[in-house]
């Protein structure tokens, strides 16, 4: 029988997850009534809105017990309804909420999977709005952070071979995610939820930041709560704690309109 991880009780009130801005919440997802009648709503409010489909994902994906619903609840059921992008955990054949224990943590990991996307679809230089989602984690999941040489191919910061073999066991066992050493800061943390309701509180915009990529890697972002451009980190020292991250000498972004 394969050995897995062992489990840990995670109860973190707070933290971070960075998204696209274009995302806005989706009104099937935020009622607070019966998920078990999303289908049927859905089928109704596609009749008159095309897009009403498109912006829910398939809900199919979500077993009936595991749906979370309320405000908030949108950007919960969207990392599990919209697949078919490969993670560190995931194959792209389900779906991962994933999060940081700090926001600076969120920031180096979502600049690089970002850049790297965005790098393999020959991008120019462009500018991306990003909002920051804050909620909660509480459940038991499977613990890689106290034991680096056995996991050391897990951690692996470009082939997620093992990492996803590893997802995919561990799901499949009905696990509801792992909480491990952040690859791109590993001062911090972070949870992979393989299930809605490991988030909770259910997350609520906290704000947003602007993503500026060079056309080689996101290199800044600014920050509209202190108004200045922030370096990222070099490929190089990407995993260096946040002392490496310094205020960036221009102005502001251009904004048109």
């Amino acid at each position: 029988m394969r050995q897995f991880p062992p489990q840990t009780h995670v109860a973190w009130r707070h933290t971070y997850r960075i998204i696209a801005a274009r995302y806005p919440p989706v009104a099937l997802f935020e009622r607070v009534g019966d998920p078990a009648d999303w289908e049927a709503l859905l089928e109704v409010e596609s009749l008159t809105n095309e897009r009403v489909r498109d912006a829910v994902g398939n809900i199919r994906l979500v077993p009936l017990e595991e749906r979370v619903s309320g405000p908030g609840a949108s950007w919960v059921m969207g990392a599990f309804t919209h697949i078919g992008w490969p993670s560190r955990f995931s194959d792209g054949s389900y779906g991962v909420y994933y999060s940081a224990r700090r926001r600076d943590c969120a920031v180096a990991e979502t600049a690089y999977h970002t850049g790297r996307f965005l790098a393999a679809t020959h991008e120019p230089p462009c500018e991306l709005d990003m909002r920051v989602l804050v909620a909660g984690i509480a459940a038991l999941l499977h613990d890689l952070r106290h034991n680096p040489r056995r996991f050391r191919s897990v951690y692996d910061p470009n082939d997620y071979t093992v990492s996803q073999e590893l997802g995919r066991a561990l799901r499949a066992a009905g696990s509801s995610g792992i909480v491990y050493r952040s690859v791109r800061l590993p001062a911090s943390q972070c949870a992979a939820a393989f299930r809605p309701r490991a988030v909770r509180p259910l997350p609520r915009g906290d704000t947003h930041l602007l993503y500026h990529w060079d056309g080689e890697r996101i290199d800044r972002y600014w920050d509209y709560g202190a108004e200045r451009w922030i370096m990222t980190s070099p490929p190089e020292t990407r995993a260096n704690p946040p002392s490496s991250v310094r205020a960036h000498p221009t102005r502001g972004p251009r904004r048109s309109g």
